[in-house]
């Protein structure tokens, strides 16, 4: 009993103190059916900040920017959460202070971002009149960061075309923050963002979450999604918390097309991880490989 409780004990000191402070690079090469194999792209994926003090500092998020310039990608993508989630914080960091941070990143084909679903259910104003744009997004723009709500956009790289298309949120609103009905919670509509797309070059979806994936048609190439953190807590290949379920938890998944579904870098609910670190995503395409941390 004794040998259990030194356990239980020094694993919650890892999971408060330890682990929530790391920041991993996690690769993955990926050669996806519908990606030419001689095409070569390296995506940079930052997901679920959740900036606020003391745990995603201003600072931290310096450092996590400074990080993911140095990997050169040459494209570098937010996948939403970008504000607080929890009640464990000395200070919620407002959105201007860490959007002008996120600002300073850099990549040739430039930086692109999508919503979480806590960066409108923070926005009270929207939850109650169930229309406009959250602070996160008006932040973001004017750090000069486009924001994608079920849009595409075509992109060359070597002078090879490929198009960046962004879902918006599936979890957009909350009913019971709302005094009507909603018609529906999600402002997402996968139609209209594919619908955008006007030839034949590849697709790489954004979708912070990564329910949306049965329904992905094979058109794409790949989804990067965020969202789950993982579960915060995984052991052995499974995550005792699950929001999006078991399959779609973490990690590379192979569906109708692939999927990379990132463990994000901020905490929520609590600040505690154990068996998956924050990390940063470096998704190189164009290549046959493994994911190496």
């Amino acid at each position: 009993m004794g040998g259990f409780g030194a356990f239980g004990v020094s694993t919650a000191a890892y999971g408060f103190g330890v682990e929530p402070a790391q920041l991993r690079v996690t690769r993955y090469d990926l050669s996806p059916p519908q990606w030419p194999a001689d095409f070569r792209l390296k995506i940079a994926v930052i997901a679920d900040l959740h900036a606020c003090d003391p745990w995603m500092s201003l600072d931290r998020i310096e450092g996590i920017v400074a990080r993911t310039n140095g990997l050169a990608p040459d494209m570098t993508v937010l996948l939403g959460d970008y504000v607080v989630s929890q009640r464990h914080v000395r200070r919620s960091i407002p959105a201007g202070e860490w959007a002008a941070v996120l600002g300073r990143l850099k990549a040739p084909l430039g930086v692109h971002a999508i919503l979480g679903n806590h960066d409108w259910w923070d926005d009270r104003t929207v939850q109650r009149e169930g229309k406009g744009h959250p602070v996160a997004r008006q932040a973001l723009e004017a750090a000069g960061i486009p924001v994608y709500e079920n849009d595409a956009q075509r992109l060359v790289h070597a002078g090879r075309p490929f198009w960046l298309a962004g879902l918006g949120d599936q979890l957009a609103y909350v009913p019971a923050r709302r005094f009507r009905p909603l018609r529906r919670v999600g402002v997402d509509d996968l139609g209209v963002t594919l619908g955008k797309i006007t030839d034949s070059s590849p697709v790489i979806l954004l979708a912070h979450e990564p329910d949306i994936a049965p329904r992905v048609p094979s058109r794409v190439a790949l989804q990067l999604s965020g969202h789950t953190h993982g579960g915060q807590v995984r052991l052995l290949g499974w995550s005792p918390v699950a929001p999006s379920g078991q399959e779609l938890s973490y990690g590379h998944i192979r569906k109708n097309c692939d999927i990379i579904v990132s463990g994000g870098l901020g905490c929520s609910v609590m600040p505690f991880r154990v068996g998956v670190p924050p990390e940063i995503v470096l998704v190189t395409l164009g290549n046959a490989g493994q994911a190496v941390s």
